[in-house]
């Protein structure tokens, strides 16, 4: 394991830094708990002369609490159900996918 995998394992498990949720797939029954690190970016959209600015929900998933996330698979952060919206995004290191959520 390298420093950096060392590093985001303990940023995933400490209690300030990531949340609990539930993974839920789209295509099958199957389900699982995994630690989420939340994001909540304000995104500027432009079209045509204007610029609309939107809520946005984020969350970052390890790899290995979560190999192969889907578009359409569902996120439960506490009473709040989140759809996976386009397609998951892996970091440099392929430790760390970004999903881009919309409400459920």
């Amino acid at each position: 394991m390298s420093v950096f995998a060392a590093a985001m394992d303990r940023i995933f498990t400490h209690a300030d830094m990531a949340a609990s949720a539930l993974w839920i797939s789209a295509t099958t029954s199957e389900e699982r708990p995994i630690r989420i690190i939340r994001r909540a970016p304000d995104r500027v959209t432009d079209f045509c002369a204007g610029r609309f600015v939107s809520d946005t929900t984020v969350v970052d998933v390890r790899v290995a609490d979560l190999p192969a996330p889907r578009q359409g698979d569902v996120i439960v952060i506490g009473a709040d159900s989140h759809v996976i919206q386009g397609e998951p995004l892996r970091d440099r290191e392929r430790l760390i996918w970004t999903l881009d959520l919309r409400p459920a």
